[in-house]
């Protein structure tokens, strides 16, 4: 605990504080320009790079609007966490707030989703970069999977500090790349250089079947795809505790979002789809890719296979920083094995870290049982785990807004615009999300695993509580 002066939260915990959070004994390590970058690098990876290509196959162009709003409703979600962070800036944020506006199951089931969201997509990562490796190599996607699961985790054996300096570097490449396929698709526009330069307009955005080929109904089934591309933006709270000035660098990465989504998602698309037609896209490749392909510049397309090759380690890599840290939380507050608490010298979460990067080789026997189907599968139970993190930000920002409005609490100073109903709208979104992954048989797969994994959930918490009576973790504030 420092001499900083804080405030205390609705559950008495500390509502804010400049200096390091109270009880966390992490560093504060991460500076402005590694959580900018960070934020940025974290919403672009593989549901871009790789999902981009089924979804384009489902939706043509419309694709295009499914971003936009999705994008919409993201800013959405990462302003009302903005707001709760301003409240209070803790690592292992997202269960926190639960425990604090919601309960203390809602915290227990938040946070131990979240680790696992993080390992599944973990799995996720490692799978699309093996699938990568088979661009250059005849070599087995479980091979690949496990040799990037061993490397990943030697990395993360590491400083928060370097952790943010790699994560940087990994960030800057991909935004380089998109940055750079954007300039080359509009050269080839405007100049008409390349084998794609006869024919690349932007009519191809309406005129190969019309803007919605499929329907609206094609449209709407991408949306699982298209979210699962948004996951990790909130990656920024995680960051919170190891921040070295969260008021100030949090609300700036944040207000980055709409900047983000219109570049990177929706101008990386506009492009590539004026430049190649969607129908010659295929499902489980690259767009980017098959893009640089059917220009005609193969160096081009092998230079862009190993930026989503890094894009993947990256995303996969900020992962196993996210759940030791999630791990610490959950057993700092009781609900977790006590031994999850410890730190190395240098801050890191070794222990957690640990048993989150064993349970990740489940994507190499994963990849060894299903290489055709290993992305869609894992896809699709990543994406229902990481939206329960968004529903209970937008709860709980709704919750605190109540409670802030009528004096309870003190105001943040990053209000959320709009807020409760555009916490509202996100919620509604979301709601039809999962409505979409009912009615898709290769989504649908997620919601059986859901109840177990609630059931698993319930009844830990049950025998914790039983075995911990006192513990003030699981009585309601």
């Amino acid at each position: 605990m420092t001499s900083a002066k804080v405030d205390k939260g609705q559950d008495g915990r500390p509502a804010a504080t400049d200096a390091v959070t109270s009880g966390e004994g992490y560093q504060r390590a991460l500076g402005a320009r590694q959580i900018q970058m960070i934020a940025i690098g974290g919403a672009i990876g593989t549901g871009l790079f790789l999902g981009a290509g089924k979804a384009i196959a489902k939706a043509g162009p419309s694709l295009i609007l499914a971003y936009a709003i999705a994008g919409l409703v993201i800013f959405f979600i990462m302003r009302a966490l903005g707001e709760l962070l301003m409240y209070r800036p803790v690592s292992g944020s997202f269960s926190e707030y639960a425990r604090e506006f919601v309960g203390p199951f809602a915290g227990f089931v938040t946070g131990w989703t979240y680790w696992l969201f993080w390992v599944v997509t973990g799995i996720t990562e490692v799978t699309a970069a093996a699938q990568y490796m088979t661009y250059w190599f005849d070599i087995a996607q479980w091979v690949s999977a496990l040799i990037f699961t061993v490397i990943l985790y030697g990395v993360n054996l590491i400083s928060v500090k370097l952790f943010g300096e790699l994560e940087f570097w990994f960030s800057m490449v991909k935004v380089t790349a998109i940055v750079g396929m954007i300039l080359i698709c509009a050269g080839i526009l405007t100049l008409g250089f390349s084998d794609a330069g006869d024919t690349a307009s932007v009519t191809h955005l309406w005129s190969d079947g019309g803007f919605f080929p499929h329907g609206i109904s094609g449209t709407l089934m991408t949306l699982q795809i298209v979210m699962f591309a948004f996951l990790a933006v909130e990656l920024v709270g995680v960051t919170a505790g190891e921040s070295k000035d969260p008021k100030t660098v949090l609300p700036k990465a944040i207000n980055t979002v709409p900047w983000r989504i219109a570049v990177f998602y929706v101008g990386a698309l506009i492009m590539i789809l004026s430049v190649v037609p969607w129908t010659e896209f295929e499902p489980g490749i690259s767009p980017f890719v098959a893009a640089f392909q059917k220009m005609g510049l193969g160096i081009g397309a092998g230079i862009v296979n190993f930026v989503v090759l890094t894009a993947a380690l990256s995303s996969c890599n900020s992962g196993m920083y996210s759940t030791g840290r999630m791990l610490r939380d959950l057993a700092l507050n009781g609900q977790g094995p006590q031994f999850f608490t410890k730190l190395t010298k240098s801050g890191t979460p070794l222990v957690g870290t640990t048993f989150s990067a064993a349970l990740m080789l489940v994507g190499v026997w994963i990849n060894y049982q299903w290489p055709g189907d290993a992305f869609t599968y894992v896809v699709s139970f990543a994406t229902i785990s990481g939206m329960w993190a968004w529903i209970m930000i937008l709860v709980c920002q709704i919750r605190y807004r109540f409670l802030a409005d009528r004096g309870v609490l003190a105001q943040s100073t990053f209000r959320a615009p709009g807020a409760p109903y555009t916490s509202i709208f996100a919620l509604a979104f979301i709601g039809m999300v999962i409505v979409m992954m009912a009615v898709d048989k290769d989504a649908r797969i997620s919601l059986y695993c859901a109840p177990l994994w609630a059931l698993i959930l319930g009844v830990s918490y049950l025998v914790l509580k039983a075995r911990n009576p006192e513990n003030k973790a699981f009585a309601k504030s």
